[in-house]
């Protein structure tokens, strides 16, 4: 059978599957309260990969997701998750966070540093058993990296369900979106940490002067293109970084988030900005979800990675809440907006899986932890709208 069929149309057969199997799930069963697309494209990625479809029909897994078929669509997942990466520094607003700095700091405190504390404290506790942490991965690196991972939320995701609540534009949507920002920085900043290579500081050094008088440049560049130009040029200004930040032993991702950071999203229309986000999700991030899936691993036992994913998702929940509950107590929220943005801010998703395949990328993790951690990603996300729904009446209600 394979001898009857080229690479090309196999990959299309592949691409075919990832396309349609999660959007006929999700139209056909009508999922979109608690699992949105993309919840369900990443599930889909989940049992497309080896621990299910591939233990359940290993002939057919090998045959429609062979190497070179692997090989073409991680190249496309690759630059759709630089894309979107990139998108998601773009588009953060620092100077409304500065404008409202001591509300946003201590509410994106709150968000950060609790859920943080309660995941590293689940990771030293799963930790103590083998088969978690990476080759090249250390026991702190790998502590931080989960207890990261339970503290990231996932900005485009928030936007998107903030949308489907109608509260977006709304006065609690915009503060929401502020916090989630500069915990994003946050983000960011604790993976160009976990990665510091020492071997290679020297490099990582370089890339960071030289990144800093680039952007100069760019920014000063921009200023004198059209918006059509001022597209163009910034997909080969983040090809360039995200090459630069991997050449110097960070990982290409940082380089994209920075890429896109450094750049003001004024200077692009927000319909033309919105549209692209809109097609990256319809396109080709459901490739980076279906090869995210294909790295799911159960070497160390189902039941031991469902447990640790429980074990994250109980850490993040509640660290999430707790940490927001206390900014909400010290700014003098009303009744019910701290359940209501806690909750919104343990979304997870696409961020959290980004940060964790580069964990995985460089060893910091192994398989089993990163399909616990994809699972805790899933789980959080799908709690999101239902819980929220009813929470947001409510908080209506009261202010009538």
């Amino acid at each position: 059978m394979t001898q009857a069929m080229g690479t090309s149309e196999i990959f299309l057969i592949a691409l075919t599957i990832i396309l349609a199997v999660p959007y006929l799930v999700w139209r056909l069963l009508r999922t979109d309260y608690w699992a949105p697309l993309v919840v369900v494209q990443i599930v889909g990625g989940i049992l497309l990969g080896p621990g299910v479809l591939g233990a359940a029909f290993p002939d057919y897994y090998a045959f429609v997701f062979n190497s070179q078929v692997i090989g073409s669509l991680n190249g496309i997942a690759w630059w759709a998750v630089m894309m979107f990466v990139f998108v998601a520094g773009l588009e953060l607003d620092i100077s409304d966070a500065w404008a409202n700095r001591r509300e946003t700091a201590i509410s994106a405190a709150g968000a950060l540093l609790t859920p943080l504390l309660a995941g590293a404290a689940a990771a030293a506790l799963l930790l103590r058993s083998p088969g978690w942490i990476g080759p090249n991965g250390t026991y702190p690196q790998a502590v931080l990296g989960i207890g990261m991972a339970c503290a990231v939320t996932a900005l485009p995701i928030l936007v998107l369900l903030m949308e489907k609540l109608g509260i977006f534009r709304e006065p609690l949507g915009q503060r929401i979106l502020r916090y989630a920002s500069l915990d994003d920085v946050a983000i960011w900043g604790v993976l160009a940490l976990i990665l510091v290579d020492w071997e290679r500081v020297g490099r990582q050094a370089i890339f960071l002067v030289a990144f800093a008088l680039a952007s100069w440049a760019v920014r000063a560049l921009f200023r004198r293109l059209g918006e059509n130009d001022r597209w163009y040029v910034s997909l080969v200004w983040l090809a360039a970084v995200g090459f630069a930040a991997d050449w110097s032993g960070l990982h290409f991702m940082v380089g994209a988030f920075l890429a896109g950071a450094v750049l003001d999203a004024q200077w692009f229309s927000r319909e033309r900005l919105d549209g692209f986000r809109q097609f990256l999700l319809l396109a080709v991030m459901p490739v980076f979800f279906l090869s995210t899936g294909l790295r799911t691993k159960w070497d160390v036992g189902g039941v031991a990675v469902f447990g640790a994913a429980f074990l994250f998702l109980a850490a993040s929940v509640a660290g999430k809440l707790i940490g927001v509950r206390i900014a909400g107590r010290i700014l003098g929220w009303a009744k019910g907006e701290a359940s209501v943005i806690g909750w919104l801010l343990q979304t997870k998703a696409l961020i959290m899986i980004i940060f964790v395949n580069v964990l995985l990328d460089k060893g910091i993790v192994t398989n089993e932890t990163f399909t616990a951690l994809l699972l805790m990603a899933v789980l959080s996300t799908m709690l999101t709208v239902p819980i929220v729904t009813p929470g947001l009446k409510k908080l209506a209600l009261s202010h009538k």
